[in-house]
């Protein structure tokens, strides 16, 4: 079965920045759409960047000109990179893969920003 493991979420002070990295492992044949949620505690999960299978990016007004989505189809890979990164981006970060007609989820990495 298809993995998606996350990795970069930690600890940050206001207006620094933080990449998170989702890595697909098993069978894949191929990736379409990946993109990256989030959910606070006491909120909705929401969609925070997604970007096609051709490289084209999506980003609700919450993110735009803060947030970079990318990927690296050689690894299977998708990042997020956050710039000026507020208290109200706290949260755990998901990441979301299309694989051969099926939604796969990571578990989930940690962003928390505060001084």
């Amino acid at each position: 079965q298809v993995q998606l493991v996350e990795s970069g979420g930690g600890l940050v002070q206001p207006g620094g920045s933080l990449r998170l990295s989702c890595a697909a492992s098993g069978s894949i044949f191929s990736i379409g759409v990946m993109s990256w949620y989030r959910q606070a505690p006491g909120k909705q999960r929401e969609l925070v960047a997604s970007i096609t299978s051709g490289g084209n990016t999506n980003y609700p007004d919450s993110v735009k000109g803060r947030f970079t989505i990318s990927r690296d189809n050689a690894k299977n890979t998708v990042y997020l990179q956050m710039n000026s990164l507020k208290p109200e981006d706290t949260a755990v970060y998901y990441c979301k893969a299309i694989i051969t007609g099926r939604q796969y989820w990571g578990q989930g990495t940690q962003v928390t920003v505060s001084s």
